[in-house]
């Protein structure tokens, strides 16, 4: 059973939301024309999803340059046709529900997540929100979980709480913030490569008991 937490963070895609499939293959094959890489679906998906963990070393693995294939990524995502092809996860109606504080920490960029929190109503689910940046660092890196933590009001003054997210950088990010971690795991073990360990381990939220 889930412990009665003070305070809650949470990852965005592929821990409340995903998108079509086709809004992705799209992404890459324009992505690939403007890099002269032509990307596989399981390339794909390991990049989308963070499979392998750093995004950025993975394609330095492939031969791509960081840099390079995010001001391509970037220049080809359509925002609004992004959050039209985004859906809400059935399991994360829990958030709405909680009375605790909520925030979010995603590596979704902000041009990017605002219109998808717009598109599924789902702006006042969270009480403080961070879209991370080379200056406010990456999951693992703790600081983006403190920012919000401080902004939730919750800092380090013995508040319990907990970050859920589908990647292993979310479960490392909250253990170096110290606080507990619950991963999510949407695409299965298997797929995956490996298993992905947290304080809990679901595959929906449904699975978590609450307190009454």
């Amino acid at each position: 059973m889930v412990s009665e937490y003070d305070f809650w963070l949470l990852d965005l895609d592929g821990t409340l939301v995903d998108v079509e499939w086709s809004y992705t293959r799209g992404v890459f094959d324009r992505v690939g024309d403007r890099l002269g890489h032509e990307f596989s679906d399981r390339e794909a998906e390991i990049i989308w999803n963070g499979l392998t963990g750093s995004r950025d070393y993975q394609l330095r693995e492939w031969g791509i340059d960081p840099g390079a294939f995010w001001d391509a990524f970037h220049a080809e995502e359509d925002p609004l046709v992004r959050a039209e092809q985004t859906y809400l996860h059935d399991d994360a109606a829990f958030v709405a529900d909680l009375d605790e504080p909520v925030g979010l920490v995603t590596h979704c960029q902000e041009f990017l997540c605002e219109p998808v929190l717009d598109e599924l109503d789902i702006h006042d689910w969270f009480d403080a929100k961070l879209c991370c940046t080379e200056q406010t660092g990456w999951k693992p890196d703790p600081a983006p979980v403190e920012y919000v933590m401080n902004e939730l009001g919750v800092g380090y003054n013995g508040h319990q709480g907990v970050l859920a997210g589908d990647g292993a950088c979310d479960v490392g990010a909250a253990w170096n913030a110290g606080i507990d971690a619950i991963h999510v795991e949407r695409i299965g073990h298997e797929r995956r490569g490996r298993c992905v360990l947290g304080d809990y381990r679901v595959q929906s939220f449904d699975e978590l008991e609450f307190p009454q």
